[in-house]
């Protein structure tokens, strides 16, 4: 679970403050593109959530909790395995691995991901994704809407 808050006030904040935040906001529900509130020695801090995900996530203990200045955002994804391709298109990107592809939206969102044994190619024609598998001799067609 990952929290990019911009906050919506003039305060550099120190890099320790993200324990504090998550700390304050740890229980509550928190929805991508909405503005939240924690109170902080009598004071009221905005922050608005330039990104959640999932996009409507309960803040807990692990929940990574990162600051943007701008309403620029960079995602950065660390993955346990190598990535073979990307493959961008019209609602997102295909990271292809191996044996497996993710979806992923153009917000970095997880729209499908799925294990295929004999990945070969993936091709993509708008909303329309092909998996080609099992040795060439299986093609998987996926539809994002």
């Amino acid at each position: 679970m990952r929290l990019i808050l911009k906050p919506l006030f003039e305060v550099e904040l120190p890099p320790e403050f993200v324990d504090i935040l998550r700390a304050k906001l740890k229980g509550r529900e928190i929805k991508e593109g909405e503005t939240i509130e924690i109170e902080l020695l009598g004071k009221n801090l905005a922050f608005k959530v330039l990104y959640a995900e999932p996009k409507e996530l309960k803040v807990s203990e692990k929940t990574k909790v990162e600051f943007a200045s701008e309403e620029i955002l960079r995602l950065d994804f660390e993955f346990e395995k190598p990535i073979k391709e990307v493959i961008p298109f019209e609602k997102g990107i295909v990271v292809m691995f191996e044996y497996e592809i993710l979806i992923l939206s153009e917000k970095g969102h997880k729209i499908y991901n799925e294990k295929f044994d004999g990945l070969r190619e993936v091709r993509i024609a708008k909303n329309l994704i092909a998996v080609i598998h099992d040795g060439g001799k299986k093609l998987t067609l996926i539809y994002i809407q």
